[in-house]
């Protein structure tokens, strides 16, 4: 083909110059092979020759930016370019079909595509015999999409995506690159206007911040040796099963010796023998996923597929869960579908329109923390959410997800005043959207992922939050009871002189127990933003003040629900929670401290050891009043039950600081009693004060009851006692 033919079968003037300024929509009609013609566009070239199994092709330069054209080889074949004395050789990204299946494309464009992160975000591939990243992207709205990193310069002009019409998906391989490249993508919208880099949002990697780059990673590629786990996953999850849950914050349960935040190999070598040591059944991680800001404490998540590499990269990650499994402890991941921060590399406004978020701020803009709400209604942001939930479950074998606001999803009218809002479609305040997308979630999880849970971080009164969606709930398996946590804690920062007056801070629970299957959050949020600690929390004189937590931790334990404490409660950190420093570990050294780190250790044994503590927690059958009635002293007593011939267990409260001797309490079963747990006792920091050993019933009425005991009630103290045939 000679100079004139070449130029006779250049592309219009138009689209050379839409190529240079990057500003073309369909860079695949232009650049490649075209009717015997190549076309490349190398702006750092000075030539440019196509190499074939047939021989060299010299390109002509037909812009001075860089654009060239010539006869185009047969078959495969690369490029050579030259600038100055450097040469260099490269695949031509544009010589390539599309990596995307047309199955894969309707279900995208039908917004029902179960594994989302298989095909969108920047998998390593080998395709067509050439091994490279296959980049793809939702932005439907774009006219142009870029992918753009160190391996072009951050030129948004030389690796523009082809567009897939239906789905709005961009998609492009890039040979030659592979894990460990970093990259962003460059968005044109729709008027032309060039938008802030955007972070890939089923990326699987990013750069640590403050630095906001994708990484290119790929799934998971661990090699899971947990089929031990999995295999018992269902039944050690069920609401029969004991369940007691230690709350995590990687970044500040420990830090080195240099206050260096530890990685998660490091963290796995520390954190699974202490909670095993601790007795604990699950670790519940705040959000991993990527966010910018480390003091949202990963609640304004920017990667929704991406564990933080604030500790390191994903395998590490996956190691962690694994070395949890091997310890026989569930994973609890904090997942946060409500909301997304505003940050310019984020979801906001990604391809120039509201596409993830709403466009009316009365429905996309949350006012409490300056966040944007997600589109629940829109088929593609719901099923880009629901394929995040599936990811982890699915790559990292987490065993449950707690789903973070739900009740700021469920009500258009959360935290609004009248005008702020707009009704739903009959005139109400119920978010329709969201709930169905947290119905099908939740289905999804059982469906897909038999054994593994979901947790619902929700304060209203919202029916049936933890009910199956085919008996009219919302389809989680556990509700928190955040009116329990209010309640009590609001008890027991109370003069026990006083408390004789709100002993319905502690009774008023029990209305409403089984209305859901509960867990008994005392969780990170109640030891921030000027709260203070637990222990500082409680009333009294410093010894009151472990006593009252002593008590507190007994209360809870044998209530019925499943259990959940923020890491340092259990040894009484002094100082409120501060996400940028360890934990204060060398409160440890204070028998006070390490007294209520063993009682808890020791509550976590008896409650898991006991049927009666655990089987019926989410049942009535499984708890009877003995005596709510003396608010005088300020005594509970009540039964925990079993729902097969395990023995019951009798706990008894004294919350004011006085003991009582020849308290008599009736009980159901004749004979020996033995007093298995006191939080008065002398190793946990007590005054050694109780029932030591065996206490014989007597044949004397009381509380109904043909048997009772007469017992010693230790100050500031809860006590359980078990029939001596099952202690």
């Amino acid at each position: 083909m000679n100079d004139s033919a070449i130029l006779n079968d250049a592309p219009a003037t138009s689209d050379i110059e839409a190529i240079l300024r990057g500003n073309h929509h369909d860079p695949f009609a232009v650049l490649g092979r075209h009717h015997g013609t190549l076309r490349v566009f190398s702006p750092q070239a000075a030539e440019v020759t196509a190499l074939s199994p047939s021989g060299e092709v010299p390109l002509q330069r037909i812009h001075p930016e860089g654009f060239f054209t010539g006869p185009a080889p047969e078959g495969d074949y690369r490029l050579r370019m030259r600038a100055g004395e450097n040469t260099w050789e490269a695949e031509d990204p544009y010589r390539f079909g599309p990596v995307m299946g047309e199955m894969d494309e309707y279900l995208l464009a039908e917004g029902s595509h179960r594994r989302l992160y298989d095909k969108l975000g920047a998998h390593p591939v080998t395709h067509e015999g050439v091994e490279g990243v296959a980049f793809a992207v939702w932005a439907p709205n774009a006219r142009r999409v870029s992918v753009v990193g160190p391996f072009n310069a951050w030129d948004g002009r030389r690796h523009p995506m082809r567009k897939r019409i239906g789905p709005g998906i961009w998609e492009l391989f890039i040979p030659g690159i592979g894990r460990g490249e970093t990259y962003k993508y460059e968005i044109v919208s729709a008027h032309g206007e060039r938008l802030p880099l955007k972070t890939d949002p089923v990326g699987f990697s990013q750069e640590q911040p403050p630095e906001t780059a994708s990484v290119v990673e790929g799934l998971n590629r661990h090699d899971w040796q947990d089929g031990d786990w999995m295999s018992v996953r269902e039944a050690r999850q069920d609401r029969k099963a004991p369940i007691s849950i230690y709350e995590v914050h990687l970044g500040s349960w420990r830090r080195g010796a240099e206050a260096e935040i530890l990685d998660y190999d490091t963290m796995a070598d520390l954190l699974v023998p202490y909670v095993t040591r601790m007795g604990f059944t699950h670790v519940e991680f705040l959000p991993v996923s990527e966010h910018p800001f480390t003091g949202s404490w990963g609640y304004q998540p920017v990667g929704l597929f991406a564990p933080t590499s604030r500790f390191g990269d994903p395998e590490a990650f996956a190691r962690l869960v694994e070395r949890l499994h091997a310890a026989e402890i569930g994973v609890i991941l904090d997942w946060v579908p409500a909301h997304f921060p505003s940050d310019a590399h984020g979801l906001a406004r990604f391809d120039g329109t509201s596409l993830y978020e709403h466009a009316d701020p009365r429905q996309g803009f949350h006012q409490d923390w300056n966040t944007l709400i997600y589109n629940f209604g829109r088929r593609e942001v719901s099923n880009f959410l629901q394929s995040s939930a599936l990811y982890w479950l699915d790559r990292f074998h987490v065993d449950a997800l707690r789903v973070d606001a739900v009740a700021s999803m469920l009500y258009l009218d959360y935290s609004r005043k009248d005008g702020e809002w707009v009704p739903n479609e009959f005139g109400g305040n119920e978010n329709l959207e969201a709930i169905s997308f947290l119905k099908d979630v939740n289905e999804r999880v059982r469906q897909d992922h038999p054994g593994a849970i979901t947790i619902a971080e929700e304060s209203t009164a919202f029916p049936k939050v933890s009910r199956p969606v085919d008996d009219g709930g919302l389809g989680f398996n556990f509700k928190w009871n955040m009116g329990w946590m209010h309640d009590t804690l609001g008890y027991f920062r109370r003069d026990p002189l006083h408390r004789k007056h709100h002993q319905h801070d502690l009774t008023f629970g029990l209305v409403y127990a089984f209305s859901e299957d509960f867990v008994l959050p005392l969780s990170h949020d109640e030891v921030v933003h000027g709260k203070g600690s637990l222990i500082r929390q409680m009333a009294g004189d410093r010894w009151q003040k472990f006593a009252n937590l002593r008590a507190y931790f007994g209360f809870m334990w044998t209530q019925p629900g499943k259990k959940l404490i923020f890491m340092g409660g259990e040894f009484a950190q002094d100082r409120e929670w501060n996400h940028d420093q360890s934990l204060d570990w060398h409160l440890l050294e204070d028998p006070l401290h390490e007294g209520v780190q063993s009682l808890v250790a020791d509550l976590n044994q008896v409650y898991r050891d006991q049927p009666a503590l655990h089987r019926l927690d989410c049942d009535p059958a499984g708890f009877e009043w003995i005596d709510a009635s003396d608010t005088e002293n300020s005594v509970l007593v009540y039964l925990r039950k079993s729902d097969d011939d395990a023995p019951p267990c009798l706990v008894i409260c004294n919350l004011t600081p006085t003991p009582h001797h020849d308290y008599r309490i009736g009980v159901p079963l004749p004979g020996l009693w033995r007093e298995v747990m006191n939080t008065d006792e002398a190793r946990y920091g007590g005054s050694n004060m109780g029932n030591h050993g065996l206490v014989a019933t007597e044949d004397a009425s009381w509380h109904g009851r043909d048997q009772s005991l007469v017992l010693t009630l230790p100050p500031l103290s809860t006590i359980i006692l078990m029939p001596e045939a099952a202690a």
